[in-house]
């Protein structure tokens, strides 16, 4: 972490990361749902809040709130280049939404997908227009196929969470959360990269400075959980998670946020993840994929004192590929 700034450089830049989101919800206003928020008697009795709400971004177009940030990022580019067209690697959810902010925007996008990602993730990503290369199921692979393309068309990066842009896209959904139900004392939000965590905990510790921030990750894919406790960047898990969509590692950039602003990082074991993502499908008549369940299965799982408290959790997205 030397040289990274301190907890106290980040509360001290806060005023101007908060005012980059606000900025980028001005942007992507007209590109986006606003998506509404839900509640459930049965899981907060369940979890022993006094309230609890679910910003539902499994609502976004795409399915996921990755939306919000590839809009913030594609639309920040210049007209040089917008021209010269995009590259991400993402296992679904990033890939569909630099995809479709592509078409949008009419900028040609090639998106670098491992191989085992979801049929129907890939199938959506090529769907709106962008040119899909399979990699393998790893990071390193990720990254030696996009830096080939990036190198033979010039193309510009669109990272998943490691971007000013991105990050301040993705925290627009606890900004729109938060003016819907201003008075939570917690917020839960899955992590994997942690743009969505990175966002929403400027958000939240902008507008409620005592909230508690609580980013859930598998235990599977514990990277960000030990990243938090050590203060350096931990390698990613070998073990296999069914939350595909919580795979990737932190950034500096975006352990350094989240160790200056998150309260906590909690995990839950695998078998907990689809009983939480059914429990929400029965008693809340929604869909959401296994990385928003993440956070359900945290809220349900007693790993957290919620008594009392007025709760609020992102459900990320909704992808599900029923075939499996």
């Amino acid at each position: 972490m030397s040289g990274t700034p301190k907890k106290t450089e980040i509360q001290t830049q806060l005023p101007d990361l908060f005012a980059s989101i606000r900025a980028a919800h001005d942007t992507i206003r007209d590109g986006i749902h606003p998506t509404p928020v839900l509640s459930s008697r049965t899981l907060m009795d369940r979890c022993g809040a006094s309230g609890l709400w679910f910003k539902c971004e499994n609502f976004q177009k795409t399915g996921s709130f990755k939306l919000r940030g590839a809009t913030n990022a594609i639309r920040s580019l210049s007209a040089e280049e917008g021209e010269r067209g995009v590259v991400a690697h993402s296992s679904g959810n990033h890939a569909q939404a630099v995809a479709y902010a592509s078409l949008k925007a009419g900028i040609k996008a090639r998106i670098v997908m491992p191989k085992d990602s979801s049929p129907i993730k890939i199938e959506a990503t090529r769907g709106y227009g962008a040119e899909v290369s399979l990699c393998e199921p790893d990071l390193a692979s990720r990254d030696e196929v996009s830096k080939r393309i990036l190198t033979e068309h010039g193309s510009v990066l669109i990272h998943p969470f490691d971007d000013p842009r991105i990050i301040a896209g993705q925290g627009t959904a606890a900004l729109e959360f938060l003016e819907e139900v201003p008075d939570l004392d917690v917020l839960l939000t899955p992590v994997s990269g942690g743009g969505l965590l990175c966002g929403s905990s400027i958000t939240a510790r902008s507008l409620r400075p005592d909230i508690q921030i609580i980013g859930c990750e598998p235990e599977n894919a514990d990277d960000a959980y030990r990243s938090f406790r050590s203060g350096k960047l931990e390698p990613a898990s070998p073990r296999h998670t069914i939350a595909d969509g919580l795979r990737a590692t932190l950034s500096l950039r975006s352990l350094t946020l989240i160790r200056a602003l998150v309260t906590d990082i909690v995990t839950v074991p695998e078998e907990e993840i689809v009983p939480a993502m059914r429990t929400v499908w029965e008693r809340m008549k929604i869909v959401i994929e296994p990385s928003s369940a993440v956070v359900v299965a945290a809220l349900l799982g007693g790993r957290l004192d919620l008594r009392g408290l007025r709760v609020g959790a992102i459900l990320s997205g909704g992808n599900v590929d029923f075939g499996r």
